[in-house]
């Protein structure tokens, strides 16, 4: 089965999605999988192998990887296509909109889940309305005043980013003030966020129309809060396994895992993050459509954990791809 394997992009992510496509191409058992890593420069470029037929391929990049009869590419002599994209232009459903263009199975979440998992404000929406528990929130759009009704600390977020960046906690007014500036840079929607004490647990989810949840992991940042250099510095935090947490509490976490990622409309692969606070009420804090993918990551961990080495984690994350493809190309538009 041939593979290709997405990398790189233009987010601020970039490093730590080279990381986890290396991870990605030597996992797959070469008995089974021919792959090709498609690297995405940070200038949007896309590197692509020469076709089948050796026709050429645009040198510059922005050319859009689409099978043609007069310019077949890379992707259309491929059978699945593996996306290891965080971030905007990989994890936020424009690429997922490109490979259905392509007509070419891919691996995790489609284009409405992408999208509307990559903006907290959207999701907390859509999770408020299904009952589900999340942090309260007011969204800052351009021209807005800098506003906090919730006390301090609060967070401050870029509505559409990953890996903490452009995040703060802030303490004060001033604080504050510089926190949304900060966010502002990466972002014109942002979040100003009730702090929520306790403890941060993740959980995974796998599958398309029968989704099952990780054991559940309990994150302890070395730092103040759970920041990029805490996820990815060495020894930035510990993932305990299973989370120490009462055995109700953890099957609520884990429920609501699996409810968020229905409720998004997700397929194939997820990583759902939450507080679970002092009074053991469990809130749901985001959830991450393409999580790190290192075989050391908190998701292929969790799924270690859980009886799915990481090997066997691909191989099912494949065939996911391929059985909603399938289901999808039997739909009349």
């Amino acid at each position: 089965m041939r593979v290709a394997v997405l990398a790189g992009g233009r987010s601020s992510e970039h490093e730590i999605s080279l990381a986890s496509a290396r991870s990605v191409v030597e996992a797959l058992d070469p008995e089974r999988y021919e792959t090709h890593t498609i690297e995405i420069g940070r200038d949007g470029a896309w590197a692509l192998p020469p076709a089948p037929d050796k026709v050429a391929l645009p040198e510059a990049g922005g050319a859009l990887p689409i099978p043609t009869a007069s310019l077949p590419s890379a992707l259309g002599a491929v059978d699945v296509v593996f996306p290891i994209l965080h971030g905007p232009f990989g994890e936020d459903g424009t690429v997922q909109g490109l490979l259905e263009l392509a007509g070419v199975p891919y691996v995790g979440a489609g284009v409405t889940a992408s999208a509307l998992c990559m903006d907290k404000d959207l999701f907390k929406a859509v999770l408020r309305d299904r009952g589900i528990p999340v942090a309260p929130n007011i969204t800052l759009r351009p021209g807005d005043a800098v506003e906090n009704p919730f006390g301090y600390p609060v967070f401050v977020k870029p509505a559409r980013l990953g890996s903490s960046v452009g995040i703060s906690k802030a303490d004060t007014v001033e604080g504050l003030e510089a926190a949304v500036a900060l966010a502002r840079r990466h972002d014109d929607k942002v979040l100003v966020e009730e702090f929520q004490p306790g403890v941060e647990v993740e959980v995974g989810v796998l599958g398309n129309r029968e989704p099952v949840a990780s054991v559940a992991g309990e994150i302890v940042a070395h730092a103040d809060w759970y920041d990029f250099d805490a996820k990815y510095a060495a020894g930035g935090m510990d993932l305990i396994v299973p989370a120490r947490l009462p055995d109700e509490t953890i099957e609520r976490v884990r429920q609501l895992a699996v409810e968020s990622f229905v409720a998004t409309d997700c397929e194939g692969m997820a990583r759902v993050d939450f507080f679970v606070r002092p009074d053991g009420r469990v809130v749901v804090n985001e959830l991450n459509t393409i999580p790190g993918f290192t075989s050391t990551s908190v998701y292929a961990k969790l799924f270690a954990e859980s009886g799915i080495p990481y090997a066997e984690l691909l191989d099912r994350l494949v065939e996911l791809a391929l059985e909603r493809h399938e289901r999808r190309r039997a739909l009349a538009f």
